[in-house]
């Protein structure tokens, strides 16, 4: 198999072609030659698009599809096109399927179900069994099947034992632990940030205290137990300081943000839109003006779009009783390039490979293919005819993104829009 890209701008920090436009020849997924004006018969496939830019492939570290269990929400087949569609050619896929993924099996069958298609699957498996947070899971047995990491999605490890057993036990294989940072006794019933918004609407509040006593515990944990910590998606400043602290005394922590908690605040919930039901739920501008600061830092080590499909009989009810969650997969790009500069926007959209230990894609010659296609210009409005996905629930309609992904390739495969 052999494909050409014309005149692409290398955007690739690691790669000595960085911010240089040239021609990308790729022979049987492995890239042969990058140069100019290259001449190379018999292709399959010549590729030139308006304005195109190449990174390393994208990659999430949070999302949920719905198979098995869930495929009214979303399909292991048509995630994948959504994702690829979305410029991501590596997924982490959560446990938040029935039955979840907590043993050799499931990891498994959901490998298998993702062959053979150029965005890869890789599972994180449940932490206990059935996410019930009462026993372990087969951690050992997941990791030997490929799951990457283990995390009970959106729930928080209750049990501080568990999380002490967990991060002992995963130091055999160097596995990785996921805790949701939210304390439940404080949590109660909330439904939204607790402050004034909350008041005024009526609506039960999770205070930012829910998170953070949350990741305290745990960071004390990790230090007494050693071990690799990552919590997924913090949303307060408090949180932010926590984990500055603990990598400051050499931890071994690391934590995202979900792309929707940088971009609103819980002024959105004014009108009651349930699509804004999410976990953690949107905080304060003060808040937001934190995660920021982190980002820059460095302490917070990357971000996610927190996909998580919910079908319309659970998101279309009274604000109370919607499921929390948003889609993500389609606006992370065009939304991360509108709060920042381009080069920073791929940056964030692929360094979280390393803490999951899946291997850099350097566009260099001899590399393997692992290529987004995207162009940095033009604007467009998002709306719900435009998504790709089965469920509809994007807290992101009618948000003006920058940008335009093209596709992407990996190895000798490819999918690329027509248009």
């Amino acid at each position: 198999m052999k494909i050409l890209i014309r005149s692409a701008k290398i955007v690739d920090v690691t790669s000595p072609y960085h911010n240089k436009s040239a021609d990308i020849f790729i022979q049987d997924g492995i890239i042969k030659e990058i140069g100019n004006s290259l001449e190379i018969e018999n292709l399959d496939r010549e590729i030139q698009l308006e304005d195109l830019h190449v990174s390393q492939g994208w990659f999430d570290s949070s999302v949920s599809f719905g198979e098995p269990g869930y495929e009214e929400r979303e399909t292991i087949a048509n995630g994948l096109e959504t994702a690829a569609y979305s410029g991501f050619t590596v997924i982490a896929l959560n446990a938040n399927t029935d039955p979840v993924i907590d043993n050799n099996g499931a990891v498994t069958s959901i490998k298998s179900k993702a062959k053979g298609h150029p965005v890869k699957i890789h599972p994180i498996g449940a932490l206990t069994r059935r996410s019930k947070g009462e026993d372990l899971a087969e951690l050992y047995d997941m990791h030997q099947a490929g799951a990457i990491a283990f995390g009970d999605y959106k729930k928080a490890v209750m049990h501080p034992n568990m999380l002490k057993l967990a991060l002992q036990y995963a130091q055999n294989f160097e596995g990785l632990i996921l805790s949701f940072p939210q304390d439940n006794d404080i949590a109660g019933k909330g439904l939204v940030n607790e402050d004034e918004n909350s008041t005024q609407l009526g609506l039960r509040g999770i205070p930012p205290l829910a998170e953070e006593l949350q990741v305290k515990r745990d960071l004390a944990i990790l230090e007494y137990t050693g071990g690799k910590l990552h919590i997924p998606t913090i949303s307060t400043a408090k949180s932010v300081e926590l984990i500055k602290e603990a990598k400051e005394k050499g931890l071994d922590v690391s934590c995202s943000v979900a792309i929707h908690n940088l971009i609103f605040s819980d002024d959105l919930l004014l009108d009651f839109d349930t699509n804004a039901k999410v976990l953690p739920p949107l905080r304060s501008n003060v808040q937001i003006k934190e995660l920021f600061k982190g980002l820059k830092d460095k302490t917070i080590d990357f971000v996610t779009s927190d996909h998580n499909p919910i079908d319309i009989e659970h998101k279309k009810v009274e604000f109370e009783h919607a499921l929390f969650g948003t889609i993500g997969l389609e606006t992370a790009f065009g939304t991360l390039l509108s709060i920042g500069t381009l080069e920073e926007t791929v940056d964030l959209l692929t360094r979280g490979r390393t803490r999951f230990g899946l291997e850099s894609a350097e566009i260099a010659e001899g590399s393997t293919a692992d290529l987004t296609l995207f162009t940095p210009k033009g604007r467009e409005k998002y709306t719900k005819e435009q998504i790709r996905s089965t469920s509809k629930n994007s807290i992101f309609l009618n948000a003006e993104l920058l940008g335009k992904v093209y596709g992407i390739i990996v190895g000798d495969q490819w999918n690329l829009k027509e248009n």
